[in-house]
């Protein structure tokens, strides 16, 4: 018995140091792999990179005159009616776009969170609507035309509105899910747009009094006679207005998916699309669509 357990510790010794001489593989360790695979990519920490990408802008400029009208016909009894003109229309402008990104990430298993500041400079996104309308406004509310008289007050109006988006920049919260190597995402957050925009609208409005009379004769004939109608020119309706503001800051909200792909290291490869929708400005409303690919490096 005591040669049997002499053998079986000196086999264990041997055993045992024959294991220490074994080079110390990944395998050897559980699943856990940190080099030879991505399947526990570390995406937590600094991160910054450049980007290039394409970008469609959606400028409504139908309410862009609009203020511009009613400070023109304020007080009077055109201002209700020519609030509801439509006189300008929707346009868009596409065009590149490039910049770059920073942000952090905080890692939980294969959860990943983190926040990013993102920066474009847009190349030429830029576009304009005109417009011209012309109406007859009839004893509109307010008028207070004499008896027998008909007010039609022929109006009309020129009008223009332009706006190009310079750059925009935003601040980001994403949270995103990590299949080894790859990691899709979702974000959104804060967006500062800057921006030229002008607008310009022209009136005219003339005054047309029209006058009936009526006569009765002694046998109780009724005559009703139009007179010649009366013109007249309404000075401080028939001006022209306009408005420029260049670089002009516009706040707005920003979503959009992506993903990232780790390629060696910390090189990373992303895709993403972005949405933003910026606060009118000068009653022009003005949205942005853009894809973009970019590299980065996680530090």
């Amino acid at each position: 018995m005591r040669r049997f357990m002499l053998a079986a510790m000196m086999f264990g010794a041997v055993t045992a140091a024959h294991a220490a001489d074994l080079p110390d593989l990944p395998v050897l360790r559980g699943s856990y792999t940190d080099g030879l695979t991505r399947s526990n990519t570390n995406w937590q920490g600094f991160y910054a990179g450049g980007q290039v990408g394409y970008s469609s802008a959606d400028m409504n400029f139908s309410n862009s005159v609009v203020t511009l009208t009613d400070h023109i016909f304020r007080n009077s009894v055109l201002q209700e009616p020519t609030s509801q003109w439509s006189l300008l229309g929707k346009n868009s402008s596409q065009g590149t776009n490039f910049g770059g990104f920073a942000g952090y990430n905080f890692q939980w298993d294969d959860i990943v969170v983190g926040v990013e500041a993102n920066y474009n400079y847009m190349n030429n996104i830029a576009s304009s609507s005109t417009g011209s309308l012309a109406l007859n406004i009839v004893n509109p509310p307010g008028s207070a035309a004499p008896p027998n008289h008909t007010y039609t007050y022929q109006t009309s109006m020129d009008g223009a509105a332009a706006a190009a988006i310079k750059d925009v920049l935003t601040f980001r919260g994403r949270a995103g899910w990590t299949f080894g190597g790859f990691m899709p995402y979702m974000f959104g957050g804060l967006a500062v747009g800057r921006m030229d925009i002008s607008r310009s609208v022209s009136t005219n409005v003339v005054r047309r009094d029209d006058q009936t009379v009526t006569t009765t004769d002694a046998f109780g004939n009724v005559t009703t006679t139009n007179l010649a109608p009366v013109f007249t020119q309404i000075p401080g309706q028939s001006v022209t207005v306009s408005e420029h503001k260049t670089n002009a800051f516009v706040a707005g909200w920003t979503a959009g998916l992506g993903f990232e792909y780790c390629l060696w290291g910390g090189l990373f490869m992303r895709g993403e699309y972005e949405y933003v929708k910026f606060s009118p400005i000068k009653d022009t409303n003005i949205s942005l669509n853009s894809v973009r690919a970019g590299l980065g490096y996680k530090f």
